[in-house]
């Protein structure tokens, strides 16, 4: 699936969303990609899921023995992705405030995770979601996503893969334009 064939995919679905958005990082910008629409259709979840399989290397998809994602952006994109790779899908939780297991999941000690996200913007609930994996014996063996969002200096410890690489600009509380803090601000995502 090509780049245009991808945002097809999320303009189709009114997924990619224009306005004043805080996103769950805490920075601001004006576009906001609403993965929960551009999955909301089981066909399309499944197509983008398979395409994001595809782009792993060969070797990393046979070595995968369970696929991992942090609730609640995740939980789609990660069984379609389980589904893609044949492998089974289990998600974490925040009842407190930090990731982990719940409903009867757990993972065995060495078993190869690899954990899915719908965006990566800064890396937090990525990098929250590995330490829980790790806590529970299981080692991370990659990180995909259906976006990667990522600006600056964001990497992780492990190969990682995006289906899309955009790049829209965000900013701090403090360092958003007069243009952007004149519209009202929409909190999309699903931290609080």
């Amino acid at each position: 699936m090509t780049e245009d064939e991808v945002l097809h995919e999320f303009r189709a679905s009114e997924a990619l969303l224009e306005g004043h958005f805080k996103l769950s990082s805490g920075r601001h910008s004006a576009y906001y990609l609403q993965c929960a629409r551009v999955l909301a259709d089981p066909m399309r979840a499944s197509r983008l899921a398979a395409a994001l399989a595809a782009k792993m290397p060969r070797d990393l998809r046979a070595a995968v023995d369970k696929v991992v994602s942090p609730a609640m952006g995740g939980i789609i994109i990660g069984h379609e992705m389980g589904r893609a790779l044949g492998k089974e899908a289990i998600f974490l939780e925040r009842p407190e405030g930090t990731f982990e297991l719940r409903r009867g999941f757990r993972l065995e000690p060495g078993e190869k995770v690899l954990v899915v996200e719908d965006v990566v913007t800064t890396g937090l609930s990525s990098r929250e979601a590995m330490k829980a994996v790790a806590a529970a014996g299981a080692d991370v063996i990659a990180l995909v996503s259906l976006v990667d969002r990522r600006a600056g200096d964001v990497a992780f410890d492990v190969p990682y893969h995006a289906l899309l690489d955009i790049t829209f600009p965000t900013y701090a509380e403090d360092e958003i334009p007069s243009e952007l803090a004149a519209v009202p601000v929409t909190k999309p995502g699903s931290r609080k």
